[in-house]
């Protein structure tokens, strides 16, 4: 009997039950991991909180879409399953392997039942914790990064820098040449600082303290917290609004004419899988850390999505089995 975390009903938090089933065994192309971390992400509880829709035949919801582990059971034919983009790349699937792996749903387990070509190797450099929090705040940073057209000798304004996608935005334009500004609360300025970011406070008078830092105006704009003063802010500022994008307020952005890009956008549908070895890669030379704020043990998951939904986390949070 495994443990999971499942939503019965569309609600808050307090839906959320910890509950014994079984884990079927793997077919072809399958493999079991061993949870050793789960990343906590917002998706993971706007799927039941009945933002998306409450049709009760999607009940229960089994949240989570991302972990890491060990390889415990390989079905047939997992072991030469074929994808660029997968552990096999490196021989195969592997009892034993540790791994990242990206579940899409039900990642809330203490183990879970995956495609093979939806895990990749693990580098012995890459903690439990970030190496499960890598693939869903990367992918969306990638998104954001890509779409906002950032490239060297760019001045590029990323707010929510110090949150799960902000750190890893402000990473990614830093690498590709960018001198990124972060918006983040004063308690988080050090932090920003060891990223490679010039950090501003939110609030009154930011236009001011960015026009300090960046005199001639701005090239890009990045928000991953849904503030409502982005397009204001990015026009005083003199960025194109075609390099405005948003991870979050996806309804404002198509009444005011910005970009949108997260789970179930376009950039996101085509980039994610590309993606994951070039992020996976890259934390492993030490070019992306994923700084992990808060770990919650799995039978805690509601205590987790309470916090998560607090103003200003910082970095990413996850569930340990």
């Amino acid at each position: 009997m495994v443990k999971t975390v499942v939503a019965s009903a569309f609600g808050g938090p307090e839906v959320l039950e910890v509950i014994d089933e079984d884990l079927p065994a793997p077919g072809p192309g399958q493999v079991v991991v061993q949870m050793r971390a789960i990343g906590v992400n917002p998706v993971d509880y706007r799927l039941y909180s009945g933002e998306f829709g409450a049709d009760p035949t999607l009940l229960p919801v089994r949240p989570g879409m991302e972990g890491s582990g060990v390889v415990v059971e390989v079905g047939p034919d997992s072991e030469e399953d074929g994808s660029e983009e997968s552990a096999s790349e490196e021989g195969g699937v592997q009892v034993g392997d540790e791994v990242i792996v990206y579940t899409g749903t039900g990642a809330y387990a203490e183990r879970v039942l995956v495609s093979a070509k939806d895990v990749l190797l693990k580098p012995q450099s890459v903690a439990w914790d970030s190496a499960a929090c890598l693939l869903t705040a990367g992918g969306t940073a990638v998104d954001a990064v890509r779409a906002a057209k950032v490239g060297e000798g760019d001045v590029v304004v990323i707010f929510g820098a110090a949150g799960g996608v902000g750190e890893v935005a402000v990473q990614l334009a830093a690498a590709w040449g960018a001198r990124v500004i972060g918006v983040a609360r004063e308690k988080h300025h050090d932090f920003l600082r060891t990223l490679g970011a010039v950090p501003v406070a939110p609030g009154e008078g930011i236009l001011d303290r960015v026009r300090r830092i960046a005199p001639r105006g701005v090239d890009a704009v990045i928000d991953t917290i849904g503030t409502e003063e982005i397009v204001d802010t990015a026009i005083a500022l003199g960025a194109d609004l075609e390099r405005v994008v948003t991870v979050v307020a996806f309804e404002q952005a198509k009444r005011d004419g910005f970009v949108a890009v997260g789970v179930g956008t376009k950039p996101s549908d085509w980039s994610r899988r590309e993606t994951r070895p070039i992020l996976v890669d890259l934390a492993g030379r030490g070019g992306l850390d994923v700084f992990v704020g808060r770990r919650f043990p799995l039978t805690e998951a509601a205590e987790a999505h309470r916090a998560l939904q607090q103003p200003h986390p910082r970095g990413k949070f996850v569930l340990v089995p």
